[in-house]
C-alpha cells in the first residue's frame, strides 16, 4: 500500500527515469538540453509537380504562399484541388502544400481514403509511390489523372544531424512516440527523416491525432 513515505511511482515515470540513466551511461546525457519536440496532425493535402501544376492552374503558374509550415520553406498554398476517386466520389478543396516537387503525390488520413472509395490506401513516406493507386485531379483550368501517388503518410520525426546524434539514431531508422493523456496510446514505428534544416517535429495523420487525443495533451516524448 502506497504511503506518503512510499508514494507510487507510475509506469511511465519509470520508464523516463530509465531512459534518462541509459542516456546518461552511454555518453549522450551531457550533450546539452534535451531538443524540443512539437507534434503536429498533419491533414490531406497534395503536392504537386511542375507539369501538373501547368495543366491544373495554367501555363506558367507559380503556388501562393497562404501560410509557412513549420520547417523553414515550406507552405500551405492558397490553391485547392478536387480530387476524383473511384465510383466518381470526391473529397473537394484539397489544400497544395509547397514548393513544387518532382512528382505529384496526394496524403491522406484513412477515413479520407475511404470516403473516396479507397479501402485498402498503402501507408507509405512521402516519395514512395511506386505501385500506390492514382486518381483524376481537377484544378480551375485543367484535369490531370495522376497514375499512381495517393498514400497515406506514415506517421515519421523530421530531425536535423545534432538531434538525430542526440537520439542516437540515423536515417531510416523507426522511434516510438508516446502521447499521454486521457486516450494516450504509445505508436511504434515512427519513420527517422533527417535534414539539416529540420527541426525535431513528429508528423502523424489526423486520425491518429484524433485517436490519441493530441488535442488535449502536452505530455508527448520520443525515444527509440
Amino acid at each position: 500500500m502506497a504511503s506518503a513515505a512510499n508514494p507510487v511511482i507510475d509506469r511511465a515515470t519509470v520508464e523516463r527515469i530509465v531512459r534518462q540513466a541509459a542516456l546518461e551511461f552511454l555518453g549522450r546525457g551531457d550533450r546539452g538540453r534535451t531538443p524540443e519536440l512539437v507534434v503536429q496532425a498533419s491533414s490531406r493535402h497534395m503536392h504537386v509537380c511542375r507539369e501538373d501544376m501547368d495543366v491544373l492552374f495554367g501555363p506558367g503558374s507559380e503556388l501562393t504562399v497562404e501560410r509557412p509550415l513549420y520547417h523553414e520553406g515550406f507552405y500551405a498554398a492558397r490553391e485547392t484541388v478536387t480530387i476524383v476517386g473511384p465510383r466518381s466520389r470526391i473529397i473537394s478543396n484539397l489544400r497544395i502544400l509547397g514548393p513544387m516537387r518532382k512528382q505529384s503525390q496526394v496524403e491522406l488520413a484513412f477515413s479520407d481514403a475511404m470516403m473516396l472509395g479507397l479501402n485498402d490506401l498503402p501507408v507509405r513516406l512521402s516519395g514512395d509511390l511506386k505501385g500506390t493507386p492514382g486518381a483524376v485531379v481537377i484544378g480551375p483550368k485543367g484535369v490531370v489523372e495522376l497514375k499512381e501517388g495517393l498514400i497515406r503518410a506514415a506517421i515519421h520525426a523530421h530531425m536535423n544531424p545534432e538531434e538525430a546524434a542526440y537520439f542516437g539514431v540515423k536515417q531510416g531508422d523507426t522511434m516510438k512516440l508516446r502521447v499521454g493523456g486521457p486516450s494516450g496510446v504509445t505508436f511504434n514505428n515512427v519513420h527517422v527523416r533527417i535534414d539539416s534544416g529540420s527541426r525535431l517535429n513528429v508528423h502523424m495523420d489526423t486520425d491518429e491525432a484524433n485517436a490519441c487525443g493530441l488535442h488535449l495533451t502536452k505530455d508527448v516524448e520520443l525515444f527509440k
